[in-house]
């Protein structure tokens, strides 16, 4: 789970965390997250422990005081450096799902993204477009898409979905489209 360490403006972002990590726990899923117990992070994170998911947070010590790291969580791991918690986030997840977030949350997404394009993991990833939040980001993606930076199947590699069952339920069938070669040797 990447999301932001703020709630944002509108209550309906922590509204949707915290249906999001309610759902994790009636799926009897488990919840890896950034650690943190303040913004959309506390908020999915305590929504998926009250309901009875097992919740492990990681948190690079230098955030612990930052992004106030929850000790509840029951698994609350402290590492050294962020690229240390995107490693052991990413081995320790099974999906990747991302809430509206800022620049953090969009370099968690993209790392992860690229990881997915390059064939380094094949797990499902998914925006949870609250509220149109990632609108602009999607309409973005379709564009590079329509200019030839994009192709089709690494298009594909983001599901998007504004409902957090809907999006969980396309994660858990996802089957990873084939990662083509997107430069030809002739095209050097």
């Amino acid at each position: 789970m990447f999301c932001g360490s703020n709630a944002g403006v509108d209550g309906t972002y922590a509204a949707a965390a915290r249906a999001l990590g309610s759902e994790i726990a009636r799926r009897e899923l488990g919840l890896v997250y950034g650690g943190g117990s303040v913004g959309l992070m506390g908020h999915v994170a305590r929504a998926a422990k009250e309901a009875g998911a097992t919740v492990t947070g990681v948190i690079p010590q230098g955030l612990l005081v930052r992004e106030i790291g929850w000790e509840d969580a029951g698994d609350l791991r402290v590492v050294d450096t962020m690229h240390e918690r995107k490693a052991l986030m990413s081995e320790l997840s099974d999906a990747f799902v991302v809430l509206p977030g800022g620049f953090g949350t969009l370099e968690e997404f993209f790392e992860v993204l690229t990881w997915s394009q390059l064939g380094i993991h094949d797990k499902p990833l998914g925006l949870l477009d609250v509220a149109g939040y990632y609108r602009p980001l999607i309409s973005f993606f379709d564009h590079a898409q329509s200019e030839g930076f994009i192709v089709p199947q690494h298009r594909d590699l983001v599901v998007v979905e504004s409902d957090p069952g809907v999006l969980l339920d396309r994660l858990e069938s996802w089957d990873p489209p084939e990662r083509p070669r997107w430069i030809d040797a002739g095209e050097r």
